[in-house]
């Protein structure tokens, strides 16, 4: 027999332990879009009313036939079908897409699902005792530097500010807004009567004003005071004054209103703030991150960092609606849940928020009314999402 070195023996023995490891040590993908997997994969796809996201597909192709030749060619192809039924739609994605599951950091399937919408104001062309809350539009001395076009693995990162001198220094806070005003630096689109109302209609992005004579004003996003967006939920769990399942739209609109000397601080612990510019009265909806309309239920905001802008996805969460109608007047008949049921549909990523982070992360575009802000103020589920790919033909 030859003698075997001691080292010679570590090694072999490293290597049988590795061998032996190597099949039951499972490396959990990476946050992001992974493999393509089949369509009879995606929980209640065949049961989808396909041909109600065609509208939103077909408005895509405005923007993203001129950026992409697979979706040059795809688009041209769905032209051909203005109004095509349910089989047909699905059969055209089945074709011309592939799923792939989404991820996140952990390797986990679950993320988060909320839900926004188009809200209601009452508002004044003129400041008055009621009517004493500024909507304004973009300042004129807010600088946008975009770092794209210097460093590219910055894409879509942006630097926000204003110059004092020859350096660019951050732009007032949302407490420094509130406070001080913008003097005459952004325009006063209206004034509106609860700063509640406002703050969430910053949160929402777009919205429409009802004057006193009934004329209705559009607005919608147009920039941000550059600091990162804070929920005033965790704002509200911090302090203990609402638990992580209690929070949604109207409790925090009812713990807001019960604690009147409270409600500023909390408002200003979200140091965003977001102004706005006027939309036109017969838009087809608020306009999403692509510059396009949104659909209701057949839109939503994601993280561009992990899903393209313009994707169909696929949603596999379940909807909560109150037990009795929300009304404005009696808040406390929208904290009655029922049961949570399946919600599955075919939507269109075509926006963005500043608390949309992540792989496995949507916020569902609900639409305008009563119906839509019930729905979406208590949309806080969890939900997997899948992302279709376009294919070359």
């Amino acid at each position: 027999m030859y003698a075997v070195a001691p080292l010679a023996l570590i090694r072999i023995a490293l290597l049988m332990v590795a061998t032996l490891f190597a099949g039951c040590v499972s490396v959990a993908p990476p946050p992001g879009i992974g493999a393509a997997i089949a369509w009879q994969d995606l929980p209640g796809w065949s049961e989808e009313r396909h041909a109600e996201a065609w509208s939103a597909l077909i408005t895509n192709c405005q923007k993203l036939a001129t950026r992409d030749a697979r979706w040059r060619a795809l688009c041209d192809d769905a032209a051909l079908f203005p109004d095509p039924s349910d089989d047909l739609a699905r059969a055209f994605f089945e074709t011309r897409f592939r799923p792939h599951a989404l991820f996140n950091g952990t390797g986990a399937r679950d993320g988060l699902i909320t839900g926004y919408y188009e809200p209601l104001l009452n508002g004044s062309t003129t400041r008055s005792t009621r009517f004493r809350y500024p909507l304004y539009g973009r300042p004129d001395d807010l600088v946008t530097i975009d770092l794209g076009e210097l460093y590219p693995e910055l894409r879509d990162k942006r630097v926000r500010g204003r110059l004092i001198g020859r350096r660019v220094v951050p732009y007032p806070s949302r407490a420094d807004i509130e406070s001080r005003g913008l003097a005459k630096n952004a325009p006063v689109l209206a004034w509106v009567d609860d700063a509640v109302d406002l703050f969430f209609l910053q949160v929402q992005g777009s919205g429409r004003i009802r004057f006193t004579d009934g004329k209705i004003l559009r607005v919608g996003y147009a920039d941000q005071n550059g600091h990162p967006y804070q929920s005033i939920g965790r704002t509200l769990i911090a302090r203990g004054a609402l638990t992580v399942d209690e929070v949604n739209l109207y409790s925090i609109r009812d713990w807001l209103a019960a604690n009147p000397g409270e409600a500023e601080a909390v408002l200003n612990s979200n140091p965003s703030y977001v102004f706005f510019e006027l939309r036109a009265a017969d838009a087809a909806g608020p306009l999403g991150t692509l510059g396009l309309p949104l659909s209701p239920e057949r839109s939503a905001a994601v993280d561009p960092a992990f899903v393209p802008l313009g994707s169909p996805i696929w949603l596999d969460t379940t909807l909560v609606a109150p037990a009795h109608p929300c009304a404005r007047d009696t808040p406390a008949s929208c904290t009655s849940p029922e049961a949570a049921i399946p919600y599955r549909r075919l939507l269109v990523a075509q926006d963005t928020g500043g608390a949309i982070k992540g792989p496995v992360r949507a916020d569902v575009f609900f639409g305008f009314g009563a119906e839509a802000e019930r729905r979406a103020g208590h949309m806080k589920q969890t939900g997997q999402l899948y992302v279709l790919m376009p294919v070359a033909r």
